[in-house]
């Protein structure tokens, strides 16, 4: 094995350096400041690099260094980086070889593990890139059953504290077709999303009893209010029940919803403020703290639904009670989501789907309110104008905050040219498209307002369209075998440019 360093990017040249060998930037996000012409190395390898939902929930803390280490050691063996880590190990075995990256803290990066790992003998079933075949031994692969309860180990084992969100989105857009008219499109959405909650709800369960001390350490990042998408996809389901008059399973779904509301609701919160180990700094505040306010707001539109087809008046007080506290939830919520993004600077990264939950976070308050309108006179200890004109209010102003998402997403993926392909935070996005379209229906016929109801009905089609395109896009990411590495090519990202002189024009950066 030849030698191998880390370095950051902007350390020193490499005709000062004294390092021979291939020089290799292993970052996922091209650096600031460095023009592709001239780029001060040899290949860029962006696929070894830890995954966005790490590097979010890591957040550069030395603290959780350690976890971070073993996460990012299981990543490596995965379908995302096995091919790029297959290459960066064959580099290593015949150069030497310099890591570099843009962290400050290179001892606390994702380098100094990549180090650790190439210097590990080569696992027996490791592929190999096409353009160097690896050797009969080593592509021989162990038996299939237990390599596959190994992988299913790790899936279940890294699962993603929102992965829920996948039952949100289905589920509303279930509800969208279901008030459009479109029952048999409708039924099948809930199938489909009753497929996901019954699959991964017991995954989270599994985790919390084999894999407790990796939850506690979500539940300690900033990513830790995606944990509530176990109570919201709850509630979803069940307000999609009550117009099927099944209020048994609405109920029944309610009261798993409202209990993983009343745990994660302030357990999540609390476990943020009672611990040290965390960054003094607004960077970890993200747009899935507004599933903190939607929490509450699912519950408020379950129960309301149901209310209306149940006697008695708890449920009305659960629901008056949840609206109320989602309201001022979203009010400080965005405060400090707005403060995070004014005041410290915003990286393209992961921006898109978090902040529609903004938008998503408000139409659901409004739906909350329609559902609270409906309801009879005097059983909502609110007079019916003000809840009238709040959720008008707040609908105006998640239609404001559409041609703004827009925008960021056209600077996201145009001027800072990230890639535009799947990914779990898609179906953030769904549920707020999906959320607003019912909302703009539903409010237009609760005030009797024609127009209202007319353009949330071509909103909902919108809406199941949208749906199709991201289940598709994961269908498929599942089912595409990844492309055979080359050196500088598939499966790697992108290689860097021979170093040759910069052009008279300066490069924008990406």
């Amino acid at each position: 094995m030849a030698r191998i360093t880390c370095r950051r990017i902007d350390e020193q040249p490499p005709d000062v350096d004294g390092e021979v060998g291939e020089r290799v930037l292993v970052d996922r996000v091209w650096p600031e400041g460095v023009r592709r012409q001239v780029a001060p190395f040899d290949e860029w390898l962006r696929e070894v690099a830890p995954s966005v939902e790490l590097q979010r929930w890591y957040g550069h803390n030395p603290g959780q260094f350690g976890e971070f280490r073993r996460r990012y050691l299981s990543e490596l063996g995965d379908q995302r980086h096995r091919y790029a880590a297959a290459r960066l190990r064959d580099l290593a075995e015949r150069h030497s070889l310099t890591l570099l990256t843009a962290s400050r803290d290179v001892e606390h990066s994702h380098t100094s593990v990549l180090a650790e790992w190439l210097t590990r003998p080569g696992p027996p079933g490791e592929p190999r890139p096409a353009a160097d075949p690896a050797p009969p031994a080593r592509t021989t692969p162990g038996p299939p059953p237990p390599r596959h309860r190994a992988a299913l180990s790790d899936a279940v084992a890294g699962l993603n504290p929102g992965a829920l969100a996948f039952v949100m989105g289905t589920g509303i857009v279930s509800t969208a077709l279901y008030v459009n008219g479109a029952g048999t499109f409708s039924a099948v959405l809930l199938w489909v999303a009753l497929a996901g909650f019954v699959l991964l709800v017991p995954a989270y369960g599994w985790r919390l009893l084999r894999r407790r001390e990796r939850l506690v350490a979500d539940l300690l990042g900033p990513r830790a209010f995606a944990f509530l998408t176990l109570a919201i996809s709850a509630n979803v389901l069940a307000a999609r029940f009550v117009p099927d008059g099944h209020t048994a399973v609405a109920g029944a779904f309610l009261a798993f919803g409202t209990l993983g509301w009343v745990v994660l609701d302030y357990g999540v919160p609390l476990a943020l403020v009672t611990s040290l180990r965390r960054g003094p700094t607004l960077d970890q505040v993200n747009g899935t703290w507004f599933l903190w306010a939607v929490g509450s707001e699912s519950v408020a539109v379950a129960a309301a639904s149901l209310a209306r087809v149940t006697p008695g008046h708890a449920l009305a007080v659960l629901a008056v009670v949840c609206w109320a506290v989602g309201l001022v939830q979203y009010l400080l919520t965005a405060a400090l989501v707005l403060a995070r993004l004014l005041v410290r600077p915003v990286q393209p990264e992961g921006l898109m789907t978090s902040v529609w939950i903004f938008m998503g976070a408000a139409a659901i308050a409004v739906l909350a309110g329609v559902r609270l309108i409906a309801l009879p006179p005097g059983s909502t200890m609110l007079s019916r104008p003000f809840v009238t004109g709040t959720a008008v209010v707040l609908w105006a102003f998640s239609s404001w905050l559409i041609p703004l998402l827009l925008a960021l997403g056209v600077w996201r993926h145009g001027l800072r040219r990230v890639p535009l392909r799947y990914e779990l935070g898609w179906w953030n996005l769904v549920f707020p498209v999906g959320m607003y379209a019912v909302t703009t229906h539903e409010l237009g016929r609760a005030t009797g307002t024609p127009w209202l109801t007319g353009a949330g009905r071509w909103e909902v089609w919108i809406a199941a369209v949208f749906w199709a395109v991201v289940f598709a896009a994961m269908v498929v990411a599942r089912l595409r075998a990844r492309p055979t590495a080359t050196r500088g090519s598939a499966g790697t990202g992108r290689t860097a440019p021979p170093r040759r002189t910069a052009p008279a024009t300066p490069e924008a950066r990406p």
